[in-house]
């Protein structure tokens, strides 16, 4: 969950972040489905999978808030940069241009090796968005890589 969190976030220590308040969300939802307060969760692994993908919705939407009302930073901070072959960190730079839906659409499908039902499931859309959403992110990503 971290390696998906980290690729979805680009920063290894916010996706620990993301992660730990995913368990801790799954854990107190089995506890109150234990207890018979909610549904019972049919599937842990998927359901802990699309709260890690929710929780970094919510990290990218508070880096972009966050953004919009600090003042600009002269050079931009790189927490922590990625040790990888130099096509993976073209590949990476290329992701990181993408809209937020599409990055997540592929990491999805490629990193996580997920068929495009799962994606839709994980992403809380139909199949048909998943699969344009992959389309879509590969043209973009054609483009990017092009230049």
């Amino acid at each position: 969950m971290v390696r998906l969190a980290h690729l979805l976030t680009g920063d290894n220590a916010a996706a620990q972040d993301v992660v730990h308040d995913a368990f801790i969300k799954v854990a107190a939802r089995l506890d109150a489905a234990g207890r018979g307060e909610v549904d019972a969760v049919d599937d842990v692994g998927a359901y802990l999978r699309r709260v890690v993908v929710n929780e970094c919705h919510g990290w990218h939407r508070r880096v972009a808030t966050r953004a919009r009302h600090e003042p600009p930073v002269a050079e931009p901070i790189v927490l922590d940069p990625i040790a990888l072959r130099p096509e993976h960190d073209e590949i990476w730079a290329a992701l990181s241009t993408l809209p937020p839906q599409r990055r997540i659409a592929l990491i999805l499908r490629f990193y996580e090796d997920l068929s495009l039902d799962e994606v839709a499931a994980v992403m809380g859309v139909r199949p048909g968005t998943a699969r344009s959403l992959v389309h879509r992110g590969l043209a973009s990503l054609r483009k990017v890589v092009e230049r």
